[in-house]
C-alpha cells in the first residue's frame, strides 16, 4: 500500500492519520470542512510533540505531518489504495459516505469501517465491493491503543482480512477477530456500563466523581466510565447505545435520558471543554 485514506478529520481521524503517518504511511486526511482540517493538523503537531511526555515515543512533528496531506470531499480519496472511514455512528450518515466512496474510489480499493456497533455487512450492502469491506474498531487514543478488534462482514474476502491485517501491525497494532456481531466485544459490553453509570447519576445515587472513583479504587480501573465517556464522547456513546438498542430490541440498551440532554447540550466530553466533568480548552 502506497496511500491511505482517512475520512473524517473528528477525534478518531485524527488519531488514525497520526497513527498511520508515525509509522512511516502515506496519508490523506479528508473531510468536508477546510477548518477542521486545518484543526486536525495543528492536533496532530501538538500530539506529536507531547508524544514522549505522555509516555508514547519521541516524534518529529515535521516528519509525521510531511506524510499527512488534506483533501476536502470524498473524491480525495479516489487514489487511495485503503480508506479508513470514522465518520459519527450514525447510519444514514455513513451510508451516505459509502455510497459515494464506492462511486468515487478504484475497484481494488479497501474500505475498512472503523465502527464501535454497526455491523460491517452492514455497511458492506450499500457498495458495490462487499468482499473489501471490513471493520476494524480503533480504540482512543488511537496513537496509544495497542490493539483493535477486526471485524470481518459476511462477504468480507480472507484477502481483505489479510491486508488489513498486515497494515494493523505495520501501524503497531495487536488485531483481535471478532465476528460480526452489533457492538462486537467491547462495546456490548462497555456501552451497557457507561450508561447504566450515566443512569446512577440520572437518579441521583452518585455523583460523576464518586461513580468514577468506585471503578477506580475498588477495581484498579484506570478510569471510570463517567471519564471514558467523557474522552469517547459523550455523544458517541449516545448514538452507539441507540444502535444496540435499535438492533437488539432489548430494554436493556434503553439510553439513559441524561445523555440525551448532554448531546442535545453541546456537552460531548473532552472534545467540547465539558461533558461529565470540566476540561480546559486551550
Amino acid at each position: 500500500m502506497t496511500v491511505i485514506g482517512v475520512i473524517g478529520a473528528g477525534v478518531m481521524g485524527v488519531g488514525v492519520a497520526q497513527n498511520l503517518a508515525q509509522t512511516g504511511h502515506d496519508v490523506v486526511l479528508v473531510d468536508q470542512d477546510e477548518k477542521i482540517l486545518g484543526d486536525a493538523l495543528a492536533t496532530i503537531a501538538r500530539n506529536t510533540r507531547m508524544s514522549r511526555l505522555m509516555g508514547g515515543p519521541a516524534l518529529d512533528p515535521d516528519e509525521v505531518l510531511a506524510r499527512v496531506t488534506t483533501a476536502v470531499g470524498a473524491a480525495g480519496a479516489a487514489k487511495c489504495d485503503l480508506v479508513i472511514e470514522n465518520v459519527t455512528e450514525n447510519w444514514e450518515v455513513k451510508r451516505e459516505v459509502y455510497e459515494t466512496l464506492d462511486a468515487e474510489c478504484g475497484p481494488d480499493t479497501v474500505f475498512v469501517v472503523n465502527t464501535s456497533a454497526i455491523p460491517i455487512t452492514k455497511v458492506a450492502a450499500v457498495t458495490g465491493r462487499p468482499d473489501k469491506v471490513v471493520g476494524v474498531h480503533f480504540m482512543n487514543p488511537v496513537p496509544a491503543k495497542p490493539a483493535v478488534e477486526l471485524i470481518p462482514g459476511f462477504h468480507t474476502s480472507p484477502e481483505t482480512v489479510q491486508r488489513t491485517r498486515d497494515l494493523l501491525t505495520a501501524m503497531g497494532k495487536k488485531s483481535i477477530d471478532v465476528k460480526d456481531s452489533c457492538g462486537f466485544v467491547s462495546n456490548r459490553v462497555l456501552m451497557l456500563t457507561v450508561n447504566e453509570a450515566a443512569y446512577l447519576v440520572h437518579e441521583g445515587v452518585a455523583d460523576a466523581e464518586s461513580v468514577d472513583e468506585v471503578f477506580r479504587s475498588c477495581f484498579g480501573h484506570p478510569m471510570g466510565p463517567l471519564e471514558t465517556a467523557d474522552l469517547i464522547g459523550v455523544d458517541t456513546i449516545l448514538y452507539s447505545v441507540e444502535v444496540l438498542y435499535e438492533h437488539y430490541a432489548d430494554s436493556k440498551y434503553r439510553p439513559c435520558p441524561l445523555l440525551k440532554q448532554m448531546t442535545d447540550a453541546g456537552l460531548h466530553g473532552r472534545k467540547s471543554g465539558r461533558g461529565f466533568y470540566t476540561y480546559a480548552t486551550n
